[in-house]
């Protein structure tokens, strides 16, 4: 590991340490995770989900995507009820496919969703403490191959420190705030797609682009970036091309 990515992760693990408040985002957390573990793990793209606590069974929904193809993937499986991220979330354990393409019979749904957006091979990360699961990360590649056994460690020592974040003590005593800090997020993921349609049609942009102005937005102005897309979804707030002035 270079010097640079050393002190990359470092920079990571603070930046997670510094979340975890009374206040904190979840959806900061998480956008912030899955973002650092794809520039760090030599992967193309990610995901997140989480257990929805307002479901009567055992529910998983899309949080956070780094771009459109990973998050179809992800919703593609979801909608399916197989897939490797799906297996992650239920069994409590990390699965890695080395090659999608190579196995037909295994996740047919997910291998041709996979394989029509690009990617070739994948990794899921339970986010997971003690014996509570609460969701899983997914790193996509657009080559076949695994992650080394360093990257692993490394993205499910990120991941755990997350998990941390939202099971806190606190938290862990009082089921009520756990299920309402996981209802929030998921609110938050439907408002956030809303301002990007809002901003993909005020500018041209696609919706990558859309999320990465919105993103960009909120960092540049130390704002959240749930609150931020709620301004935007309610016409209280016009993002336009290349007006981020930094503080």
């Amino acid at each position: 590991m270079t010097d640079s990515r050393e002190a990359t992760l470092a920079n990571t693990f603070v930046r997670l340490a510094d979340t975890l408040i009374d206040d904190y985002d979840m959806i900061d957390l998480l956008d912030m995770l899955v973002a650092q573990c794809v520039a760090l793990l030599d992967s193309d793209a990610g995901g997140l989900m989480i257990a929805d606590p307002a479901a009567q069974d055992v529910s998983l929904e899309l949080v956070v995507s780094t771009n459109e193809e990973a998050g179809f993937v992800e919703v593609n499986q979801l909608n399916a009820g197989s897939g490797p991220c799906i297996d992650c979330y239920t069994t409590g354990k990390p699965v890695s496919v080395r090659d999608i393409a190579a196995d037909p019979e295994r996740w047919p749904g997910f291998r041709e969703s996979a394989l029509e957006n690009g990617f070739r091979s994948m990794h899921a990360f339970p986010m997971r403490l003690r014996g509570t699961v609460i969701g899983a990360m997914n790193l996509f590649s657009t080559r076949p191959g695994v992650l080394s056994t360093r990257d692993i460690t490394v993205g499910q020592a990120l991941a755990d420190v997350a998990t941390i974040g939202i099971l806190q003590e606190r938290s862990i005593r009082d089921q009520t705030v756990v299920t309402a800090q996981l209802q929030r997020a998921l609110d938050s993921r439907v408002v956030i797609e809303q301002a990007k349609g809002v901003i993909a049609h005020s500018t041209g942009a696609d919706m990558n682009e859309a999320f990465a102005m919105l993103r960009e937005y909120a960092r540049s102005h130390g704002r959240r970036l749930s609150e931020v897309a709620s301004e935007v979804a309610e016409r209280r707030l016009t993002i336009t091309i290349g007006t981020f002035p930094r503080r």
